[in-house]
């Protein structure tokens, strides 16, 4: 187990060592570390608490426990099972080649495909990304269904991170972890996403073994009872605590509660009713709140990140204290020479000033120099300790012994120590607080979050009501919501109208009418009206909650772009070293007197002029601010990569119905069959139809409500994909009846004749732009619907857009060809897919694909999950299914296609910003290096001053932060538009 305990009497790093010498010598003790910091140990081994604390208080250093985590269990000799669904399985060959692909990956004891309902199941030691990997480079892309390994996803933040090389130093320590699938490290916010079969305790160990410790932000594990932590003020005693335990753990689903009595706080494991939990605690008199860890870690991090800018600008303005009137001395005086005992003391004591102020201002660059040395490693804080260091340690060579250089050579460079800290410091807290300011996105959504919800009892006006976290809102209860206030938690209307501000999600500043019966989601604002509404979703389950996670991820995702930049800068601070190594041996064999000062000043200006930062720093700025930018826009990104994508398609395919079209179709026309009444056929196929999800079932549906028909029973209800539905009508006193209802085809599948004069009378309809259904009773056609769904308004414009961009815009629909040209036509649609069943749509792409041409996709509806899959980025609208949501790269909140075309600008825009970022990073570094080296000298008799260099490295990084904050100005050419149009 893991023993975290609080130790106030930590004072100095001698108790630290005592403590962890104490500790580590106690039997069954396998691991103890002590932080001076925060004055707490933490202790892992198989030991009993009153141990640690005895043997604490032995040496006069008392500690109280603040958590006790127990060792996770080792898994089983059982393999692991992992379910997948593959939409692309269509015959027996796809069968047995994904089985031979699934067979060969390492760990993988066996692989079953079933055809009939396109899912895998595989078994052993299993990485699930080499997983889906495989099977998308066969064409195969599959989701997880669920998997009995146990998998963890862990934030962590690095305070370590401060170049590119770390960045490449870190994920080369976490993939060499067996059992991690994933790793994504941020240097712009110095954080890492970590996922896998892991525990946590060997990704904190491995980081430590690196020299780059780090610590827990949020941790999500799937496999694992839930955890929360609350916090009970009224815990005073260890009576206390006992009546605590014993009244979380007489609550179902609940496995373990520790309560501690120093922080007032308990947590609880378990399948986990946070309601169930306050009421016992109230029943005790011992009322608690929930507490959010993750979150309050992140303010902690913030709060820390804060301290640490001001402390940088604290140290920098000291250092240019000290630097500046020095630098101005040996511009106006010219003299910084050592000639006289006078002299050396005068200058000694300068040089015990800037020892203070080397110290004082850049102690955090020479330990962590010393720290990567002692890992075999090299970063930019090596570079800044050798630069200044050998300034500085060649000038105090001067001061001490200054018979022992050449009289031209004694001159002193405390000034560029002291300066190059100075400046270094002021850039890398100008940049980090420009920094942060990348993630106001992210913080504006957290901002939308309402602190408490008004729970009523009833719709009664005079039922009781009370003010509650949001943390403790659950589902079901009645929330209350009046004029000016912010929705909660998401739910349904029950009593009341209004008109609320939904921009949050769909980015367009719109006032929609919400009555009862409609969906609300938290973080919307109400306007004039008042509501109650039904807790639906609650917790991190709320869109918007799911929209900051999604944001969060997206933001510190890595493109194929960057990883070409990290492996460049991981070579990138040994190549400096050794060009100043060599720079300075020119210098000294082939350089004028005073060849040493000469020497010195070339490779202390190169290794001060190099900057990875800027490199490390060029992709994930862009890429936070460009995500950030389109939530902002109502477009949610769920990986970066999908930024990069989307910014080289060549070919959008599209849906017709819900993407083009409204989605909301009406029923038009009623062909009756064969002497059926159209009431009967009507009452019939509404019943039939009100399984579907489909949008034209919805159709069918209303008319069937505006003529308050009344539904009848249905049994063996089956959607046949891309085709229609089919059941069997249970009628009162009356046989059964057999329907079906859908495209001729299905008709034709079964044996369903349908005379000409209706095949003709389809045509037309569907030449008219309305779509078709046919509806058949006992293998007889009863009727004909006609059903139009109109184009949307802006969709015409939205494909002018995309067209613009140089895009082939392509239609892919079920329905008829007639219906599909109709539409085209009025949309200004390029090419035409018609009839198209859900795998065929996912076959038209393959076929573009192997044409060479990247491939958009945009859909909303179950059917286009599997071309949503393969397409190489896709999108779905928000306001569509579930299904397709989860199967995009980005979902567009916004029912228009013009959150389409606004994508793909801004896809381009934050690419492009990134090759700006990136070129001006190489450019900087490829000619200031050869400068710095006195590339110039021979031409123009240029040497570059240290601290210049040390200026142009500070604002170097500062520059590429500054360019991809420009990103927060990006207007869609649509919006720019219309500000025209006004």
């Amino acid at each position: 187990m893991s023993v975290q305990l609080k130790i106030d009497s930590i004072n100095c790093a001698s108790c630290v060592n005592k403590i962890e010498k104490t500790l580590n010598a106690l039997a069954d003790v396998s691991n103890a570390q002590v932080n001076l910091i925060d004055k707490t140990a933490i202790v892992t081994g198989n030991v009993a608490t009153e141990v640690l604390l005895d043997a604490l208080a032995d040496i006069g250093k008392p500690a109280t426990i603040i958590e006790i985590e127990p060792t996770a269990t080792e898994p089983t000799s059982l393999p692991f099972l992992l379910d997948l669904s593959i939409p692309g399985i269509s015959c027996a060959g796809c069968v047995k080649k994904i089985e031979t692909t699934l067979s060969k990956l390492p760990g993988v004891i066996s692989a079953q495909v079933n055809l009939a309902d396109k899912t895998a199941q595989i078994s052993g030691s299993i990485n699930r990304k080499s997983v889906l990997i495989a099977l998308d480079d066969i064409g195969k892309p599959a989701t997880i269904i669920q998997s009995s390994a146990p998998y963890a996803e862990f934030d962590l933040s690095i305070a370590g991170l401060s170049c590119a090389g770390c960045v490449r130093k870190v994920e080369k320590t976490l993939t060499a972890i067996p059992g991690i699938d994933q790793v994504n490290v941020n240097l712009a916010d110095k954080t890492a996403q970590i996922s896998g079969n892991i525990e946590l305790s060997s990704i904190l160990d491995a980081l430590s073994a690196a020299g780059k410790p780090a610590e827990l932000l949020a941790c999500a594990n799937s496999n694992q009872a839930s955890t929360l932590h609350l916090h009970i003020p009224k815990i005073t005693c260890a009576g206390c605590v006992r009546n605590v335990e014993h009244a979380l753990l007489a609550v179902d689903g609940v496995k373990s509660a520790e309560v501690n009595l120093a922080d007032k706080t308990a947590s609880v494991k378990g399948q986990l009713d946070l309601a169930a939990l306050l009421n016992a605690l109230e029943k005790i008199n011992k009322p608690g709140t929930l507490v959010n860890p993750a979150a309050e870690a992140r303010a902690k991090q913030q709060k820390e990140q804060q301290k640490h800018v001001n402390k940088m600008f604290r140290q920098s303005w000291l250092a240019l204290l000290v630097g500046i009137p020095l630098m101005l001395w040996g511009v106006i005086t010219g003299d910084m020479m050592v000639n006289s005992v006078s002299e050396q003391i005068s200058w000694g004591t300068v040089g015990l000033i800037t020892l203070f102020v080397m110290f004082f201002s850049g102690s955090h660059f020479y330990a962590n120099a010393w720290q990567s040395f002692k890992h075999q490693d090299a970063t930019m804080d090596t570079l800044v300790a050798l630069g200044t260091g050998s300034a500085w340690l060649y000038s105090m060579l001067v001061v001490l012994f200054p018979d022992v250089l050449p009289e031209q050579s004694r001159h002193l460079y405390f000034e560029a120590s002291a300066m190059i800290v100075g400046l270094v410091n002021l850039g890398h807290a100008m940049e980090q607080r420009a920094r942060g300011k990348t993630g106001e996105a992210v913080e504006r959504l957290f901002k939308l979050q309402a602190k408490t919800a008004r729970v009523v009892e009833s719709l009664d006006s005079n039922s009781a009501s009370r003010e509650m976290p949001i943390e403790q809102v659950a589902q079901g209860q009645l929330i209350s919501v009046r004029p000016g206030e912010s929705i909660a938690v998401d739910g349904q209307v029950i009593d009341g109208k209004t008109w609320i501000n939904e921009s949050m999600l769909t980015g367009e500043p719109m006032q929609i009418h919400k009555q009862a019966g409609d969906k609300v989601s938290a973080g919307t604002l109400n306007g004039q009206g008042s509501l109650i509404f039904r807790a639906e979703k609650v917790g991190n389950e709320t869109a918007l909650a799911q929209i900051i996670e999604m944001v969060r991820k997206a933001q510190n995702s890595k493109l194929p772009i960057a990883r070409m930049a990290d492996t460049i800068a991981g070579y990138f601070v040994p190549t400096v070293m050794i060009v100043a190594i060599i720079a300075a041996l020119a210098w000294y064999n082939f350089g004028p007197q005073p060849q040493l000062s000469y020497m010195l000043t070339a490779a202390v200006t190169v290794l001060i002029i190099a900057c990875p930062c800027a490199l490390g720093l060029a992709t994930p700025m862009s890429i936070i601010v460009g995500v950030g930018k389109a939530a902002e826009l109502g477009m949610l990104v769920r990986n970066g990569e999908a930024l990069q994508g989307a910014s080289k398609i060549s070919h959008v395919l599209l849906d017709k119905t819900g993407t083009i079209t409204l989605g909301k179709p009406s029923l038009n026309q009623i062909i009756s069959c064969n002497s059926f009444e159209q009431s009967d056929i009507l009452q019939m196929a509404a019943s039939l139809e009100k399984d579907s999800e489909h949008p034209l079932a919805q159709a069918i549906l209303n008319k069937a409500k505006a003529q308050q028909l009344t539904l009848q029973k249905i049994e063996q209800f089956h959607a046949h994909s891309g085709l229609g539905v089919s059941g069997i009508l249970l009628a009162d006193n009356n046989p059964s009846l057999s329907l079906f209802m859908g495209s001729e085809k299905l008709l034709a599948q079964h044996d369903i004749e349908i005379p000409l004069a209706i095949i003709e009378k389809a045509n037309q309809l569907a030449q008219a732009g309305e779509t078709p259904v046919y509806f058949a009773i006992n293998n007889q056609l009863a009727g004909l619907f006609g059903i139009s769904d109109p184009v949307r308004d802006d969709s015409i414009e939205a494909i002018r857009r995309l067209h613009n961009a140089g895009l082939k815009v392509v239609m892919v629909t079920g329905d008829a060809k007639e219906t599909a040209n109709a539409v085209a036509k009025l949309a200004g649609v390029d090419q035409v897919y018609a009839r198209q069943l859900p795998q065929d749509k996912a076959d038209v792409i393959k076929s573009l694909q192997k044409k060479g041409h990247k491939v958009a996709m945009c859909g909303d509806g179950i059917n286009d999950a599997p071309a949503l899959a393969q397409a190489d980025v896709s999108f779905a609208i928000g306001t569509g299914t579930d299904v397709a949501m989860e199967a995009a790269d980005i979902t567009l909140m916004r029912d228009s296609l013009h959150s389409l075309a606004d994508a793909i600008e801004l896809s381009k825009a934050t690419i492009n910003n990134i090759k700006q970022n990136l070129l001006g990073a190489f450019a900087y570094n490829s000619l200031g290096i050869p400068v710095a080296a006195g590339a110039l000298y021979p031409v123009w008799g240029i040497l570059l001053n240290p601290v210049i260099a040390g200026t142009a490295m500070a604002f170097s990084s500062f520059t590429v932060v500054s360019n991809a904050r420009r990103l927060k100005s990006f207007k869609p050419s649509s919006s720019r538009k219309t500000n025209l149009d006004n």
